[in-house]
């Protein structure tokens, strides 16, 4: 039974942007497809959703690149616009996306040897390549040569690293951007055998580690080794970055029965909710954001919360409710 503190924290998510709206009434509530439907197409024209399609060049780019360490460019953009579930076969979407697939290539946002790949053919590193290959599955995009790529570079530990060779340990950044970019495709209803085993490897790479621990002695893993973030630090968006939350949400997506690896994991989720049942925006990464999704650093946010709450109600459907 939802509780009364739920209750008013669903009608708060419910104030919010419409692409935070559509979500909660899917996955939260009762509500109705048809409910679900209208409320989702405002995505497209109004609040967040619509600031940023207007934003798009007519040479199909936003600010000018296919990608850059600034947050605005064309994969972030469209990173946003699938965490904001625009309706990938609507007549917005699809013009955006033609823009996109038509017109923009790496040149001069990549490496020499990728600068005439078109963007969804991607480049050379795979934490790049599964952001751009979660985009492009999500709006059916044709992403067969990151795919084929992203294959071969899996390690041998079932996880990737966009420090291979030189590395032939895995990272937790690389391979959860890898395995969004290979569950949309099967969500998409691309289901082939290499793929799939592909990712139930890697996804088993993060299930041995319990999430945010080192397999070799089950200690807490405190800061990611490459960017010094905090995996217990809960960010919107995430871009290329781990943290527990980002992981149980992939696992939750992926339909994954929940089992005793994950139990510390959500542990740390019930520990961070707000005594009035939010869960605060932890940090943002530095970068010049086109638009604002939540209302800053230490604020209850909409989109950390939308996401607690659907971990927690995916765990559970198989265990006792977390207190």
């Amino acid at each position: 039974m939802t509780s009364i503190s739920d209750r008013a924290v669903i009608r708060w998510l419910l104030d919010g942007d419409p692409s935070i709206r559509w979500q909660t009434l899917r996955d939260l509530t009762d509500a109705s497809a048809d409910e679900v439907a209208v409320e989702r197409a405002k995505v497209a024209t109004h609040g967040a959703g619509a600031q940023l399609l207007a934003l798009q060049a007519a040479d199909g780019r936003w600010s000018g690149a296919a990608w850059n360490r600034g947050w605005n460019s064309t994969m972030h953009v469209l990173t946003l616009l699938r965490e904001m579930g625009l309706d990938p076969a609507s007549d917005v979407a699809q013009r955006a996306v033609a823009l996109v697939r038509e017109h923009v290539t790496w040149r001069g946002c990549g490496p020499p040897e990728a600068e005439n790949n078109s963007f969804f053919d991607g480049e050379t590193e795979p934490c790049i390549n599964g952001q751009v290959g979660a985009a492009g599955a999500y709006f059916g995009q044709d992403i067969s040569l990151i795919v084929e790529r992203l294959l071969g570079e899996q390690l041998g530990d079932g996880g990737w690293n966009c420090d291979a060779p030189t590395s032939t340990r895995s990272s937790f950044n690389t391979t959860i951007c890898v395995l969004e970019a290979l569950l949309e495709l099967e969500r998409g209803g691309v289901r082939e055998a290499a793929v799939v085993a592909a990712r139930l490897r890697g996804q088993e790479y993060l299930l041995e580690r319990r999430l945010f621990r080192r397999k070799s002695t089950g200690a807490a893993i405190e800061r990611d080794r490459k960017g010094k973030t905090a995996w217990s630090q809960f960010a919107f968006p995430t871009w290329w970055h781990y943290d527990v939350l980002r992981g149980l949400d992939y696992l939750r997506r992926a339909g994954v029965a929940p089992d005793a690896r994950i139990a510390d994991a959500i542990d740390l989720v019930v520990s961070k909710r707000n005594a009035d049942g939010t869960w605060p925006l932890d940090t943002q990464y530095p970068g010049k954001m086109l638009i604002a999704t939540d209302d800053g650093v230490g604020r209850p946010s909409r989109w950390n919360t939308l996401r607690a709450l659907r971990v927690l109600d995916w765990y559970s459907g198989g265990h006792p409710s977390p207190t």
